[in-house]
């Protein structure tokens, strides 16, 4: 009998991943990617950070988050009040370590994720207004690489979490209105509000801009039940998030201002009546508005006034109600916020309070999106004419801002840490130049306007991305530190653990407030020098370079002295040996 043969059996080829699953699956890749190297490139800039520069901002909120930890308070009385809801996050790394250089460089780490979330909220953002999933990736990763973005992360601020939260905010508010309506979509609409409702209110527990956004939602809110049926379910579980929040936050600044304001924070409450009351007042905040608005939207490469230009237009063009109100929302975000900080502004005597970016630096990625939705969807020629307005706004605002300064742009003190987006404009790294960091500026959205309106409308976004990534980069490199930071001279060197720290109110706040940062294991113990000596329980000292000789019982420790502002004493008494 002949045996047939019996054919191979070869096993079935694993199936072909579907083109769009693929996509799907390639997609939350790339975000992540992207995620960790805007972190990556944060972390760079920063490499060098050790402690705080931005005094008294910066130690103000490594003390609050210190205290919030279970360590020592500090006295912070007359100055400005730094809220608690930005080191309430900071908290944890008090748990992790006392060392301060280690703190700090948590800080920075900590600052660095917060603020590279812009991108994925860029992202998200960006495919709410009708932008592909790609082309919403490569915007949104470009323009969360803008300056404030960069600059903030790396310093222990709440400006470095408050961009993401604006982004988070106006996220909440778009579902809010787009799925609000409905019992059918009663649980996305109250899932919005609730989102909302909860960083509206946490804003203001970070600092008094946040304020401005709570009061823009709730008459969005009431504007919302008020004008159209159905929003009710939607938006009352947001209002009672929010309510709940602004009370747990106001009960956190209470907390948090007994511990370090003993005697109460600087009252600016005269002086914001005076600003809303009289002439000069509002002559005082219109014209500080003014020149906020001018910085930002030459921090932006003009894009910023592209963006209003177009929020204005979407507001009152009949259209999807939801991208009508964001855009509303976000103009009256940025002209509150422009308007109050302006009319509580002190003046300092420095150039800063005629034209700053750091209050308005919150909405800054946010204008930059919609610039860019402008540029890249817009037909040539609406897209030219908000690019016009661009111009005209950039040239009212810098006009007015230079006004009504006058010679105080050159007379008043100019602090470079307040300037490094127009200093990379002009060049000019000493004084603000209105005119170079206008022109500059200007060039660049010709640029990005030239580069998007001239190209296939199919390639725009990949043209936009190229050039505002170009930009991005060359900022990023203008910002970057070019060598380790020389070693200080005439600061004073933080003591060995143990034992208490004095300080003489005489001696200037300059040279005294980062040493609460440094000291981490006692709160300085602040005394008047003229009335008394050191304080019993003290072991070290920090007093004016005239004081004289120390009293009995005490030595000159040699540091600081004639030209430096201060000197030191120290008990030798005291245990030399450090204690942890």
């Amino acid at each position: 009998m002949l045996s047939a043969a019996v054919p191979s059996v070869v096993p079935p080829a694993a199936p072909e991943r579907p083109p769009r699953a693929r996509r799907r699956f390639a997609l939350p890749s790339l975000l992540v990617a992207g995620f960790v190297a805007q972190v990556l490139v944060r972390l760079w800039l920063s490499r060098y950070h050790a402690g705080p520069v931005a005094n008294p901002d910066e130690t103000g909120y490594l003390a609050g988050a210190r205290w919030l930890a279970g360590g020592p308070a500090a006295d912070f009385s007359g100055t400005t009040f730094y809220r608690g809801g930005y080191p309430l996050l900071l908290a944890p790394i008090h748990w992790l370590t006392s060392d301060p250089a280690t703190v700090y460089r948590l800080v920075v780490v900590a600052g660095s994720v917060a603020a590279a979330t812009a991108f994925p909220l860029a992202y998200l953002l960006l495919r709410r207004f009708g932008i592909g999933r790609r082309g919403a990736s490569a915007l949104g990763f470009a323009a969360a690489l803008a300056p404030p973005g960069l600059l903030f992360s790396g310093l222990a601020l709440a400006d470095a979490i408050l961009p993401s939260i604006v982004l988070g905010w106006l996220l909440a508010v778009h579902d809010l209105v787009r799925r609000g309506p409905g019992r059918a979509r009663a649980w996305p609409g109250a899932r919005a509000g609730v989102l909302a409702g909860a960083l509206a209110a946490y804003a203001t527990a970070v600092h008094l801009r946040g304020t401005v956004v709570l009061a823009v939602l709730v008459v969005l809110m009431a504007g919302l039940v008020l004008a159209r049926r159905g929003y009710g379910t939607a938006v009352l579980p947001g209002a009672l998030v929010a309510a709940a929040v602004a009370a747990a936050g106001w009960a956190l600044n209470a907390a948090v201002s007994a511990a370090l304001y003993p005697r109460g924070p600087r009252d600016l409450t005269a002086l914001l009546v005076s600003r809303l009351t009289t002439p000069d007042g509002q002559a005082w905040a219109l014209s500080g508005a003014a020149g906020q608005l001018w910085y930002l939207i030459a921090g932006t490469w003009g894009l910023a006034g592209v963006g209003l230009a177009g929020a204005a237009v979407v507001t009152v063009r009949r259209g999807p109600l939801a991208r009508r109100v964001t855009a509303a929302a976000l103009l009256a975000v940025t002209l509150g916020i422009a308007y109050a900080s302006s009319a509580a502004l002190p003046d300092e005597h420095r150039v800063g309070n005629y034209a700053y970016g750091r209050y308005l630096s919150c909405v800054a990625v946010a204008w930059m999106l919609a610039g860019l939705l402008v540029l890249v969807r817009a037909r040539r020629a609406a897209a030219l004419r908000h690019v016009a307005a661009s111009a005209a706004l950039l040239a009212a605002t810098g006009g007015v801002a230079a006004w009504y300064a006058g010679d105080r742009l050159r007379r008043y003190a100019y602090i470079a840490f307040d300037f490094p987006e127009t200093s990379f404009l002009s060049g000019v790294r000493d004084a603000l130049d209105l005119v170079a960091t206008s022109r500059a500026a200007l060039i660049l959205l010709a640029c990005l306007a030239a580069a998007c309106l001239f190209a296939r409308r199919r390639t725009r976004i990949v043209v936009a991305t190229a050039v505002l990534a170009a930009v991005h980069v060359a900022f990023a490199a203008d910002l970057a530190p070019k060598a380790p930071p020389a070693p200080a001279t005439g600061w004073l060197h933080a003591p060995p653990p143990g034992g208490g720290f004095a300080v003489d109110t005489r001696v200037h706040w300059g040279i005294w407030v980062p040493l609460t940062h440094r000291v981490w294991w006692t709160a300085l113990d602040l005394y008047d020098g003229r009335k008394q000596g050191p304080p019993p329980g003290a072991c070290s000292a920090l007093v004016p370079e005239d004081a004289g000789p120390p009293p009995a019982g005490w030595v000159a420790t040699g540091e600081g002295g004639k030209g430096h502002g201060w000197t030191a004493w120290r008990d030798p008494a005291c245990p030399a040996s450090p204690r942890r």
